[in-house]
């Protein structure tokens, strides 16, 4: 019987959401299974990479430009960011998309910057406004740049991939790109303009996501649906057939649904879990949840009427 995935975010996320009655019966009927969480786990259980690493740039340069763009070089992404300076220290409050980029800021921005990396014998273009990418040898060596996800919010100081990294050369060249790019940014007039537009300044790059393409990837599903252009570089790299999320509507065959970026918990169970669970005659239904929670839905678990309906996707405590 095929399976149909959908990737979802944590369970937490669905706190104080009730759950529609016929979801509530079916999960509470399902085999439940704890993995390991984080998204590299989540992404890990469909997707396996040759060799075993996860270069975020370079997947998502091949979605932005092309396999064949993003082959020859290694990848490191140089996201535009917003870190504002408080009395501890300082935090990263916004990043790529989240600072409403258009093309008038890369137009204003990049020329300013290029000339920076270029001195660094390193290539910076923005593939898409909110993706700004550095080209590099193959042969880099890169500090252990922390995600957007793990740093958004909190002091960046605890995410320094310099500090750990002593007296390397490699990590003090990467220090000293990042604090003159800050400098740079900080005295851009077109910072000036956002700024009386009611915007926030983009006074920093995020370096993160290095790395090379894999050789090869094999994916659990043949056919995923999803807006990340993490994945849709992993589909490109993978051969696997790659649609926007909006086309999904209960297709047949195996598939995987990435739901991952959902603002709204209340319209995943409204919108999109219901349809699911009235296929689950038809086909066997996975739900993944970004904490390692997983219910595997069956049509014959449905005379396992003694089992109580589930109350709450979030966990107790």
């Amino acid at each position: 019987m095929p399976r149909l995935t959908l990737l979802l975010p944590a369970t937490s996320r669905f706190a104080g959401a009730a759950l529609p009655t016929a979801l509530a019966r079916a999960l509470g009927r399902a085999d439940r299974i704890h993995a390991d969480a984080g998204e590299q786990a989540q992404l890990a259980r469909q997707f396996r990479l040759l060799p075993d690493r996860w270069p975020h740039a370079a997947l998502a340069r091949a979605a932005d430009a092309g396999v064949d763009d993003a082959t020859p070089h290694a990848w490191l992404r140089a996201d535009p960011a917003y870190i504002r300076p408080d009395i501890n220290g300082a935090r990263l409050l916004a990043i790529g998309h989240t600072l409403g980029i258009d093309q008038t800021d890369v137009d204003a921005l990049l020329p300013a910057l290029r000339p920076l990396f270029g001195d660094a014998g390193f290539t910076l273009d923005a593939a898409h406004p909110s993706r700004w990418y550095l080209r590099l040898p193959r042969e880099a060596r890169l500090p252990g740049f922390a995600s957007p996800e793990a740093a958004l919010g909190e002091d960046v100081f605890e995410h320094d991939a310099f500090a750990t990294a002593g007296n390397d050369a490699d990590a003090r060249r990467w220090r000293v790109l990042a604090s003159e790019a800050q400098v740079l940014l900080h005295n851009h007039p077109h910072n000036a303009a956002r700024a009386a537009a009611g915007r926030v300044p983009i006074n920093a790059l995020w370096f993160w996501g290095g790395g090379v393409l894999p050789d090869a990837i094999a994916g659990a599903a043949p056919t995923l649906y999803s807006d990340d252009p993490l994945l849709h570089g992993i589909a490109r790299v993978g051969r696997l057939q790659a649609m926007p999320l909006d086309d999904f509507a209960n297709a047949d065959g195996e598939a995987l649904v990435d739901l991952r970026g959902a603002r709204d918990p209340r319209a995943l169970l409204e919108r999109w879990l219901p349809p699911v669970i009235d296929a689950v005659p038809k086909r066997e239904v996975a739900l993944d949840f970004a904490d390692g929670a997983q219910f595997v839905l069956r049509a014959s678990q449905r005379w396992r009427f003694w089992r109580s309906p589930l109350a709450s996707l979030a966990p107790r405590g």
